[in-house]
């Protein structure tokens, strides 16, 4: 039996070729993503070790027990640097002051993505006249002074600045002109992916990202001799209150963990699409071999004859399996390794990465084999299984008996039960607080209900098609009944296609919904012409409106600033406002109150949803401490409806702002005379200084580039599940082919009696589009299902201005993709067919 399967095999090649094909494709997929996912973790994990070479011991402020968003006041100053400097085991020690820095190319355009562009201190020792071993000099000197800086050499590589340039920085808000004076090297991790760092002398880096005479970091080098261990120990002794020493192993390990965290996502999300193509390659496998089996129907009813018991029969089908998953499984994992070796160019090429050779992992390599023998002997277990129900008289009969009615009202009712169950649970789950779980397992229930009810809907479905296949004559009539002929068959081939086809149309039906959901937030919530922030979006300087005030064309603005204060037990941030111009920038929709009184500094307005939470009402007051200890009443002058882009306690600038360790906006509304325009923008962003750190944007512009990460996000959702279509495609070939090796004796007689060889091309075409059509209407309307259950979802978390869009244009273009994968996956099966010579086919048993 050995022997058979293993003949059988190499019998079938030609017909087993879409079937490795289509394992093989999963398997690159998971194997790719794997090695992939490694390489960018080994290397980023060595190079944050590189990063902490010099650095024994840490230490810095311990903020566990701090207010989430509160400044604090550094405990690490000079005297505690010298402290650390004397410490015995300590060969030296370093003060250590960093934060966001944005720096301008020659083009005044940002460098880098905006969250990894920093800025540092260069630590000369306390007299400045040392040296920073971490930064040594590649080209010039450090900077010494204010208005001197040093770049790291990719930067300066990738911009084209060199010594004694001229370039333009932000940290909060205004522009500061600063003179190149040296170009270093470094081992830091963000500069290896693709940042930037902008050095400053100590006391100008001090000044702009902490205080005078502060630190968040004091890092110390342990002398000959002294481990790491004991450097803290000694630390410990002379550590400042609020503060904590820790090993340079424990960061480099934390950092290690933290991007094997971040990795494990990206994983993850690769690792579930590889999985939807396996899952379709299943239906092709599983395709493949019922008609391989249905095709030896004769020859394994005479090994039954002769002998060979039920068990030895499936066996041999499970063998046939067995090394095709081997077979493919290899394949996919040499093919999965060169998908990584070219993403990690791609990546590589976009800066976006350190260095670092291919990681293969051992586990690697077994996951790839395992799943490729699992799946494809998962998929040949039931055509295996009815294989060995074969009686040895059927090797006198028919060539193989269809399905008996009692076989498929089973299979009916089971698919309607499963579908009837997983609607239900969709349904329920959008009238649920969290309904993720129920919708995710009333999805697959309901996509396996439909799967087993598919060749039931394939008779009504494609003889909607009748009308336009009769224009097509002999050929579409012949095409339409060889479509309904093997029902399970046209439901296996379609519903390879009708999977891919879902996921994009419901991730393109929800993406849609959320567009439109934020255009209408945006058009619904603010009156203001233009919103100011910075591009990483982090703190802005109070400067920046300063400045815009003083443009003709501003006729009010109100920066939006954060400040955190306790009310009774809990901690909370309120929102400062300008009172007397936030009427005139936003448009909220009032329950009860309104804004009069806001800009008096002792009412606020809150929406409904904190008032509810804390109990107030219109004319509550209630005690607020802030930042700095003192405290005061307030009055709620107005409720409101809260949205994402407003919610929240509103109070006036006047009431927080002198209580403010650090005052900073995290936006500024602007409202323009002649409103939004190109022309007032541009004066806008001259008025700012032309300043690469700071957006300026109107309505329009929050739209697009919201439109621009859904598209980006929607983009490559869209090339990871093109392989599950490229499969769902070698699998309509696939049956084809074997469809047109069944039928020999057909075409050859319809040959004989005037049929030409166009007209054979053109029956086993429409078949295939016919098909291929059903797989797709099939996909788009559980899509869009999908789509408006996941949507109710959203709508429910607070996304209230989410409706159901329906983008005809795109899922127009879903179903000419199904036409076209069908006209495509015929080609060769049509070819095939036409050239079938007549007299021999008729011949073949």
């Amino acid at each position: 039996m050995l022997r058979t399967a293993l003949r059988n095999v190499f019998a079938h090649k030609a017909r087993l070729l879409m079937t490795m094909l289509a394992v093989l494709l999963g398997v690159a997929f998971v194997s790719g993503t794997l090695v992939f996912t490694s390489t960018i973790s080994d290397a980023f994990q060595k190079s944050s070790q590189k990063g902490y070479a010099d650095v024994d011991v840490s230490i810095r402020q311990d903020g566990s027990d701090a207010p989430q968003g509160r400044e604090t006041v550094s405990p690490l100053s000079q005297r505690a640097l010298d402290k650390a400097a004397n410490l015995p085991g300590a060969a030296s020690a370093t003060g250590v002051v960093s934060g966001f820095a944005a720096l301008s190319d020659k083009d005044g355009k940002l460098v880098g993505d905006g969250f990894s562009t920093q800025g540092a201190n260069y630590y000369a020792g306390r007299d400045g006249k040392g040296t920073d071993a971490r930064y040594p000099m590649k080209d010039g000197q450090a900077p010494r002074a204010e208005g001197q800086i040093a770049l790291d050499a990719k930067t300066a590589e990738r911009t084209g600045y060199q010594v004694g340039d001229t370039v333009r920085t932000s940290v909060n808000g205004p522009v500061r002109e600063e003179k190149v004076t040296g170009i270093f090297t470094t081992d830091d991790g963000n500069v290896a992916a693709g940042g930037t760092l902008v050095l400053y002398d100590n006391a100008t880096a001090q000044k702009l990202f902490a205080k005078p005479g502060e630190y968040t970091e004091i890092a110390l080098k342990a002398g000959p001799g002294v481990s790491q261990t004991a450097l803290k120990e000694q630390a410990q002794k002379v550590l400042p209150a609020d503060t904590e020493a820790v090993t340079g192993k424990k960061l480099a390990d934390d950092e290690s963990k933290a991007i094997e965290n971040s990795m494990s996502g990206m994983k993850t999300s690769l690792l579930a699409f590889a999985g939807i193509a396996l899952f379709v390659g299943i239906f092709i496998i599983a395709n493949t071999f019922t008609m391989l089996v249905a095709q030896r129907t004769k020859e394994l009813a005479l090994l039954r004859a002769v002998g060979a018991s039920r068990r030895q029969v499936t066996r041999s089908v499970l063998i046939e399996a067995l090394v095709v998953g081997a077979v493919a499984g290899l394949a996919g994992m040499a093919a999965g390794v060169g998908i990584a070796a070219g993403l990690r160019a791609v990546v590589g090429n976009m800066g976006n990465m350190p260095d670092g050779p291919l990681v293969i992992e051992p586990n690697t390599v077994v996951v790839s084999l395992i799943v490729g023998v699992l799946v494809t002997l998962l998929a040949a277990w039931l055509p295996a299984r009815r294989a060995a129900k074969i009686p040895p008289v059927a090797a006198m009969g028919a060539l193989h008996a269809p399905a008996s009615t009692r076989s498929l009202i089973l299979r009916n009712t089971i698919g309607a039960l499963f579908s009837a169950a997983g609607a239900a649970l969709v349904l329920m789950a959008t009238k649920a607080d969290d309904g993720k779980a129920p919708m995710g397992l009333g999805a697959a229930l309901l996509v396996i209900g439909v799967f087993i009810l598919t060749p039931l809907l394939s008779r009504p479905l494609i003889a909607a098609a009748a009308p336009v296949l009769r224009l097509f004559n002999v050929s579409g009539k012949l095409a339409r009944q060889n479509a309904v002929r093997n029902p399970r068959r046209t439901a296996a081939t379609a519903s390879a296609l009708m999977v891919g086809l879902t996921l994009i149309t419901g991730l393109t039906v929800i993406a849609s919904g959320v567009q439109q959901a934020v255009n209408k937030m945006a058009s619904d919530s603010l009156k203001a012409d233009y919103t100011i922030s910075m591009a990483n979006f982090t703190q802005l300087s109070p400067e920046v409106e300063k400045k815009l005030v003083q443009s003709d064309q501003v006729t009010a603005t109100s920066p939006l600033r954060n400040a955190y204060a306790d009310i009774g037990d809990e901690s909370e941030y309120l929102t400062g406002v300008n009172g007397s111009s936030i009427g005139k920038l936003t448009n909220i929709d009032f329950t009860a109150g309104g804004w009069p009184g806001l800009s008096s500094g002792k009412k606020v307005v809150v929406d409904n949803a904190t008032a509810k939470e804390k109990g107030w009402k219109l004319g509550s007051d209630f005690t607020v401490t802030y930042e700095d200890g003192r405290k005061a009443t307030l009055t709620v002058g107005g409720l409101y409806e809260g949205n994402q882009m407003i919610k929240g306690i509103l109070v006036d600038n006047k009431a927080v702002t002198p209580h403010m360790s650090e005052v900073a906006d995290m936006q500024v509304l602007a409202k323009t005379k002649d409103g939004a325009g190109d022309e007032v923008k541009e004066a806008l962003t001259k008025q700012l200084g032309d300043n690469p750190a700071i957006l300026v944007e109107d309505k329009k512009d929050i739209s697009e580039g919201i439109a621009q990460m859904i598209n980006i996000l929607l983009n490559m959702l869209y090339g990871l599940l093109a392989m599950a279509v490229i499969v769902a495609v070698l699998g309509v070939i696939n049956t084809l082919a074997m469809s047109v090796f069944e039928r020999g004796q057909e075409i050859g007689m319809l040959r004989a009696i005037g049929l030409d060889r166009r007209g054979i091309k053109r029956m086993v075409r429409l078949e295939s589009l016919v098909i291929s059509l059903f797989g797709g209407v099939l996909g788009i309307a559980l899509g869009v299902f999908f789509g408006w259950a996941a949507g109710e979802l959203i709508a429910g978390a607070g996304l209230d201005t989410y409706t159901l869009v329906l983008p005809w244009g795109r899922l127009g273009i879903f179903l000419a993709l199904a036409a076209v994968v069908g006209v495509l996956a015929a080609l060769w099966p049509a070819r095939r067919a036409a050239r079938l010579n007549m007299l021999a086919a008729i011949k073949t048993e």
